[in-house]
């Protein structure tokens, strides 16, 4: 039957696409997606050990999501006090053309009047907050940037819900950014921004009391 061939050729596509993908987060659920539907194929056309390698998949992508649920990372911000510090300029060589994806417009001159912060996770620099101040009660965020192994929300919810009474404390009550990348803009609905009306890539949050 012709169906059960696509849901075949389903699966096999689905299988591949995970393994092309960086973050281990993302490719466990596609590659759980995919297997399930190679066994499901299995099972309807009894090929059996198709369906017991697939279930068998299925199940270990399942066991690796709910480790990745449970684990408790320890973050926290190391501030870079050196704009032209080696590791953060090799930090921005390294991870150049992936930064420029969802960054287009940033410069690295903006750094000189800007505040630098790696984010540890597990003491491991997964990620770049960099923010200038607009003014005494506003800053912008200019890079939010994590790197793909580690692109899974948590190091933003860390900097803008754990994390922001450092900016609290320092008087801040609103933070702004500007995107025109799809798929950064919606990162940013996610995290707690919302558009601002007149200016559809201007995202504001407030800093919660």
């Amino acid at each position: 039957m012709i169906w059960l061939q696509l849901l075949g050729y389903t699966g096999s596509v689905i299988i591949a696409i995970s393994l092309m993908m960086k973050n281990i987060l993302q490719l466990r659920r596609v590659n759980l997606i995919g297997a399930t539907t190679f066994a499901i194929y299995g099972l309807l056309l009894g090929i059996y050990p198709v369906l017991l390698l697939n279930g068998f998949i299925a199940l270990v992508d399942l066991y690796y999501l709910n480790e990745m649920n449970k684990r408790k990372d320890f973050f926290s911000l190391m501030p870079v006090l050196d704009s032209s510090h080696r590791y953060l300029t090799k930090f921005l060589d390294f991870y150049k053309k992936d930064i420029k994806k969802f960054f287009p417009d940033f410069k690295r001159d903006e750094l000189g009047n800007a505040n630098c912060f790696f984010i540890l996770r597990n003491l491991m620099p997964v990620g770049l907050f960099i923010y200038k101040e607009i003014s005494a009660e506003q800053i912008k965020v200019l890079i939010d940037y994590a790197i793909p192994d580690y692109r899974d929300l948590k190091n933003g919810k860390f900097v803008y819900d754990t994390e922001s009474a450092f900016l609290r404390e320092k008087g801040y009550k609103e933070i702004i950014t500007e995107s025109y990348v799809n798929k950064h803009q919606k990162y940013l609905e996610r995290i707690g921004f919302v558009r601002v009306e007149q200016q559809q890539n201007l995202f504001l949050r407030k800093i919660e009391e």
